[in-house]
């Protein structure tokens, strides 16, 4: 599922002060990386490195920050490209076994990075995983690294935005539920830009209703 060729960058998600890119767009994962100018800072999210990721950082307004990774197993490329720029890796102050595996100088933060709101989507430890999510109030932006994604192994019929497969029976309402974005950014897939809240409330109701025909499908393809 996660492509191992040459990176072949395509830029996704562009708006007003952010940008979105997938550095594999062929492979099956559709690992997306984010960058939000705030204040005059540019935050990389979760970044897959690929040629030409710095020229879509260079058309943001303002200079890099730093890197964060977003949630536990996304490490990513987060230390090369906080590296290049000579920046810092930003991990939550309450995210565990993350930061002494990153071979650049780390930062915590908490409820709030830069103008991002930052808030716990997911702090467990069966199945393992903890995941923060970001919002930009100004401009309507929420990103959620892993619990909702558009990649098409999220997505039962009809969804324009699903909940991980590992999450359907327990859907993060409480965490995700009651949020009105214009946007939604992910870290699996294309962001939903259009009818995001609808497309949220939607992905959390139907969760496990959908959750068999999402399963099946993925086994049919498995097996086909």
């Amino acid at each position: 599922m996660k492509a191992s060729d040459e990176p072949d960058l395509t830029a996704v998600d562009r708006f007003d002060g952010g940008v979105g890119w997938l550095a594999h767009p062929e492979e099956s994962m559709r690992r997306a990386s984010h960058a939000l100018s705030v204040e005059g800072d540019v935050w990389v999210l979760d970044p897959v490195d690929a040629p030409g990721v710095d020229d879509l950082l260079a058309d943001l307004d303002g200079e890099v920050a730093g890197t964060v990774v977003c949630l536990d197993r996304h490490r990513r490329d987060a230390v090369a490209v906080a590296t290049r720029h000579d920046v810092p890796v930003y991990v939550p102050d309450w995210m565990t076994g993350v930061a002494a595996d990153l071979d650049a100088p780390v930062r915590r933060f908490g409820r709030e990075l830069g103008g991002l709101e930052a808030f716990r989507v997911r702090d467990a430890s069966f199945p393992p995983w903890q995941e923060v999510g970001l919002v930009d109030e100004r401009s309507g932006t929420l990103y959620v690294p892993e619990a909702v994604g558009t990649s098409p192994y999220f997505l039962a019929r009809g969804e324009r935005l699903g909940v991980h497969p590992m999450l359907r029976l327990t859907p993060p309402r409480a965490t995700l539920g009651g949020r009105s974005p214009d946007r939604v950014l992910v870290g699996h897939g294309v962001g939903v830009h259009e009818g995001a809240t609808g497309a949220l409330e939607t992905a959390l109701r139907g969760a496990r209703t959908n959750a068999p025909g999402l399963y099946l499908r993925t086994l049919r393809s498995l097996l086909g």
